[in-house]
């Protein structure tokens, strides 16, 4: 596998993709393989998706006020772009944990990607291999991590980790992705129980109900120790023991202590948006946190991620990294996000979009629009390096 050098990937990504676009147009007649404009490349992939899919990858709870919210909280920030700042040069690598990456975006986890295209996680893993981005393993994956890790080289990849009912899963999920390679795992604490998610409810549609999605539980050895037939054998007694088992509604703040124990990676909280959780991850050992809502998936009128984000940044003080996920649709949205804060973004509906519409290219194709996007952002902002993305680079129309 040929895999890019990071400094180069990361180095003025923004003008390189504009002239592949261009060149390989005008040139050679090839048009990109998934729309560069993201509502036409959400419409396309909701023409491409079977109904079911549709509404699971795209839907929120309720009537989605916080999706809604999501995107609507962008628009209350605005950047203020400085001139003459010598911006030629860029580069918009991160450390985070002790390792670099390209840029502030990495894939979040996105289950049951066998609903929208046959090759599924290994088709996301191939695409973030190829560009070096770092891909969060779904605990919902259609192809297990080690089958993901195959095609990846030694690509970073971090592990989203749901809290199941029995600590013995829980620990041996963790032990498999340190086992692999992971550079961290993601708890995500939203998910305790399903949230009330109508699109999902009219097409009658729960894909873990027939298997889809499980392939972490299907592979696990403790799991499959648990049941009487092998999931291969039997893949709706080993559904049902995963609709049993799979989330804890009775988590608390104590028991965290437990992964703590077994593992040695850096661990993030996923779903934080009060700045009181925020400090309580700080005071409980947790290596980071996630700002995120779920993408409006879980509780309806919720405050926004973005409105949470600077509260929760300021809670932690520089003691943890924060990122963020939820309504990250384009380049301005990374840097409004990094401008309150946070050190890196999750990137989630818009690449399952491209893996929908044309696969491992689509992902790319996605990745790297973002990455131009953001790149040409910061550079149009009179910034030369994420470090220079601070809260003066952005104004409140509130103020």
């Amino acid at each position: 596998m040929s895999i890019p050098n990071t400094d180069a990937v990361a180095a003025n990504a923004g003008p390189s993709r504009q002239f592949e676009i261009y060149v390989g147009g005008m040139l050679a007649g090839q048009k990109p393989a998934v729309p560069i404009d993201i509502k036409e490349l959400e419409r396309q992939a909701k023409a491409k998706m079977p109904p079911e899919a549709w509404a699971y990858i795209a839907g929120g709870a309720g009537i989605e006020t916080t999706v809604a919210n999501n995107r609507s909280a962008f628009d209350e920030w605005q950047i203020l772009p400085r001139m003459l700042r010598g911006v030629a040069k860029r580069s918009t690598q991160i450390e985070l944990f002790g390792h670099h990456y390209p840029s502030p975006i990495l894939l979040g986890p996105v289950g049951v990607q066998e609903m929208v295209h046959p090759e599924a996680d290994l088709a996301t893993a191939r695409a973030a291999a190829a560009l070096r981005v770092p891909y969060i393993f779904s605990n919902q994956a259609s192809v297990s991590m080690e089958e993901c890790v195959k095609v990846m080289g030694d690509s970073p990849r971090w592990f989203q980790l749901y809290w199941g009912k029995d600590d013995r899963l829980v620990a041996s999920l963790a032990r498999r992705a340190e086992a692999v390679g992971c550079q961290a795992i993601v708890v995500t604490l939203d998910t305790t129980t399903l949230g009330w998610r109508t699109r999902d409810l009219d097409v009658s549609y729960l894909p873990f109900l027939i298997g889809k999605g499980i392939a972490q539980y299907t592979s696990d050895p403790f799991f499959r120790s648990l049941l009487e037939k092998t999931p291969e054998e039997d893949i709706m007694a080993a559904s049902q023991l995963f609709i049993s088992i799979y989330s804890e509604p009775g988590l608390t703040w104590d028991r965290l202590q437990f992964l703590r124990q077994q593992t040695q990676l850096p661990i993030l909280l996923k779903g934080i948006t009060h700045p009181d959780d925020a400090r309580l991850a700080v005071e409980y050992g947790m290596s980071g946190i996630v700002v995120s809502n779920h993408g409006g998936r879980q509780v309806d009128g919720a405050i926004s991620s973005l409105e949470a984000l600077p509260e929760c940044v300021d809670a932690v003080a520089g003691r943890i990294p924060v990122l963020f996920d939820s309504g990250i649709r384009g380049g301005a949205d990374v840097f409004k996000a990094l401008a309150l804060g946070a050190k890196g973004i999750l990137l989630g509906r818009p690449y399952a979009y491209g893996l929908t519409i044309a696969g491992q290219q689509g992902v790319e194709e996605v990745l790297k629009n973002f990455m131009a996007d953001f790149d040409l952002t910061m550079a149009l902002s009179g910034c030369r390096n994420v470090g220079e993305i601070t809260r003066d680079t952005i104004r409140s129309t509130r103020s």
